[in-house]
Parts: C-alpha cells; sequence; structure tokens
C-alpha cells in the first residue's frame, strides 16, 4: 500500500482490502481453535461405530460441565457435534445465543428451563427441546436443588 499524500496515508482503499481479504477469511477459523472451538478446516470426516465421552471441558462455568463424544463432517458438508453436559443445582443460563446449526436437547436428569426465541420451557427426563438454526436460545438447571444432565445433538453447516 503506498500512500498517494499524508492526508490520505491511514485510508485503507478497496484494493487494500481486496488484497487482505483471503488473509481474513483464513483467519477465523485459526481464531475459533484460539478460542477452544475447532475451525471448520480441522474437523474430520466422521465414520460411523461407537464413540466414547471425552474429558470435561467447561471449566469457565465451574457449574457447567460438559464431555463432548464428537465433532466432525457428515457428507454432504454437515457438522455434527455430540455431548452430554452436567449442571449443578441452581447453574445460571448459558449466554443467549445462535447458530448456523440446528441444536437438540435430550434431558437425562432433573430438569433445565430451555428458552427459544424468547418463550421459556420446562423440560424434565426424557424429554427434548430443540432450537432451529437461526434461534436465539438459552439453557439452565431449572432447580435451585438438584443437579441436571443433558445431551445435545448440533447438526448443520460448517460454522
Amino acid at each position: 500500500m503506498k500512500p498517494s499524500d499524508s492526508s490520505n496515508s491511514s485510508k485503507l482503499t478497496r484494493r487494500d482490502f481486496s488484497a487482505l481479504l483471503p488473509m481474513l477469511l483464513a483467519a477465523a477459523p485459526l481464531t475459533a481453535e484460539a478460542e477452544g472451538k475447532p475451525g471448520t478446516h480441522s474437523l474430520q470426516p466422521l465414520k460411523s461405530g461407537r464413540y466414547a465421552p471425552g474429558p470435561g471441558y467447561g471449566s469457565q462455568r465451574p457449574s457447567r460441565t460438559s464431555h463432548r463424544f464428537l465433532i466432525g463432517m457428515l457428507p454432504n458438508n454437515i457438522r455434527l457435534e455430540a455431548h452430554l453436559t452436567m449442571l449443578t443445582p441452581g447453574a445460571p443460563p448459558e449466554p443467549i445465543e445462535h447458530h448456523k446449526h440446528s441444536e437438540m436437547w435430550f434431558v437425562h436428569e432433573g430438569a433445565v428451563s430451555l428458552m427459544t426465541g424468547g418463550e421459556t420451557h420446562t423440560l424434565k427426563a426424557g424429554e427434548m427441546g430443540l432450537a432451529v438454526a437461526g434461534t436465539d436460545h438459552s439453557v439452565w438447571n431449572a432447580s435451585k436443588t438438584e443437579p441436571a444432565s443433558y445431551f445435545v445433538v448440533t447438526a448443520g453447516p460448517p460454522e
């Protein structure tokens, strides 16, 4: 980038930006990996078979621990993830989020409150909740005295 005069020396031109764009796009998956989220380019194709839960993660939220079973790519460029999350009694809500993928919660024990699209539902053991791609959602333990756990399956396009 060469400045044309001192008044424009710090301005980014369209040409300069278009030259930087490939680097910016390549950096996004690297940033995700640095935050503990696998980048799409690093996700391996999934194979049929048995998957055991991995080590716990989620230490940034001591009231919530998760164990991932799998994360990877299915045919037709579909990202799939499955994990089990345990919540302590009174665990606070996770931040309200929305994703490109759809997310399903299968309650294993206790009861959880699931907010989807501004509406809150209580799910008990044996019940399932769904947030279709793009829907704002949050989940938390509905009980102040009992633990809760749920199995999560997410499916959709690469993030």
